[in-house]
């Protein structure tokens, strides 16, 4: 087998399997590595200020580490964003927010400043909300508007597209005005009428788009659980929701709850209002959001409501149940949606989901990519667990009560 070339270093020479493995190790007595002439094993320049860096992070408690200096620190940070790839420094630093304390350096604005934001950085910064200085709050929101501009400039296309579309296709009408004509849909509807000797198809009706209406079309309701875990999912459902509201014949309400429930609407064009609004923690009364949510629901069959939530309810369940049995009776679609992010398997409450499930709410995660046509697929009224189905997404398990899904 011909081995790969090793990857070269910032200097552009090759870097050799023993100084990759001397990097991971970390070079103490016990590493086992030494070069043909059986000397260690050197490292250039740059590679030592890697080691370095790993060295202050992985290897704190035994060297000193970063201690608790702010400017060690942020130094640390400029360094892992130089000598490192943008993979590599999400990961460091969220292993650094759990060794190092960092979540508490990042009260400073200086530290702000030298963190490379990313989800991760502002799911730490919501979670710290209120406790954040008021000499640090606008660096900290200039740090989330950053995260959620370029989430929503890469979500924004496809979201709209995707929703403007299905309320395009849920208008569809049999007397179209011919510029409105879906000549596609229109022959297909009409085979039988073919005739062979003109080799043509005579129209006996016309399948086409209603005009686009400037009035409200379909209500979507993002009710989002406020519990710690949630973190990323409320990031990602801030930024639809402002995306959402954005399109004219939707409107859009966001509801964010722990044992409490608070309305976000009045924010929801400003992604970064909604997670200053927002406050990690305390306990989950699904029933109690779902009570205020239903009593926002004004056409039933033209509204969508998404809970997003691990299900761990504190309140009452079998009320939580029955009022989400009680949403779907009255023609309204609901989703429960375990987690909206990237972050992999969620943990939840499979007892709660099976309970959903039974009463016609499917649940399961999705990822953000995958969220716009999951909204499209329930504008349209179409089978929400065909629609996972067609997308290699579980939704029902065969664990019972909490784990992984």
């Amino acid at each position: 087998m011909t081995e790969q070339p090793d990857p070269t270093t910032a200097e552009g020479q090759p870097r050799d399997r023993l100084t990759r493995w001397r990097l991971v190790l970390g070079g103490g007595e016990a590493d086992g590595l030494t070069g043909a002439d059986g000397a260690g094993v050197g490292l250039t320049a740059d590679d030592q200020r890697r080691d370095e860096a790993l060295e202050a992070l992985y290897d704190g408690e035994r060297r000193g580490g970063l201690g608790g200096s702010a400017p060690r620190v942020s130094r640390w940070l400029g360094d892992i964003r130089t000598y490192f790839p943008s993979s590599v420094v999400q990961v460091m630093q969220g292993d650094a927010m759990q060794r190092l304390g960092l979540r508490q350096m990042l009260l400073e604005p200086e530290m702000m400043r030298a963190v490379q934001p990313d989800v991760g950085l502002v799911s730490t910064l919501i979670g710290l909300g209120r406790v954040i200085p008021e000499h640090s709050r606008e660096t900290a929101r200039a740090v989330v508007r950053q995260v959620t501009d370029e989430l929503e400039e890469r979500l924004r296309q496809r979201t709209v597209q995707a929703v403007s579309g299905a309320l395009d296709r849920s208008a569809r009408t049999r007397r179209p005005r011919m510029r409105d004509v879906d000549w596609r849909r229109t022959v297909a509807a009409n085979l039988k009428h073919y005739l062979p000797e003109h080799r043509t198809v005579v129209p006996e009706r016309l399948v086409g788009y209603a005009r686009r209406s400037t009035q409200v079309e379909r209500q979507v309701i993002l009710c989002i659980d406020q519990s710690g875990s949630m973190a990323e999912s409320i990031v990602y459902s801030s930024v639809f929701g402002a995306v959402l509201a954005s399109i004219r014949s939707l409107e859009t309400r966001l509801v964010v709850f722990d044992t409490e429930v608070v309305d976000l609407t009045d924010e929801i064009d400003d992604p970064v209002d909604v997670l200053f609004g927002v406050q990690l923690g305390g306990g989950t009364d699904i029933n109690r959001a779902l009570a205020y949510c239903q009593g926002a629901i004004t056409q039933p069959a033209d509204t969508v409501l998404v809970l997003i939530s691990d299900l761990y309810e504190g309140g009452i369940a079998e009320e939580m149940v029955g009022r989400a049995r009680s949403v779907v009776a009255s023609g309204a679609t609901m989703i429960a949606l375990l987690a909206l992010s990237d972050s992999g398997q969620p943990s939840f409450d499979a007892d709660h989901a099976a309970a959903l499930a039974e009463v016609g709410v499917p649940s399961f995660a999705c990822t953000p990519d995958l969220f716009p046509e999951l909204m499209a697929a329930a504008i349209e009224r179409r089978d929400i667990g065909e629609w996972a189905a067609s997308n290699d997404i579980v939704t029902t398990h065969e664990t019972t009560g909490s784990g992984p899904a």
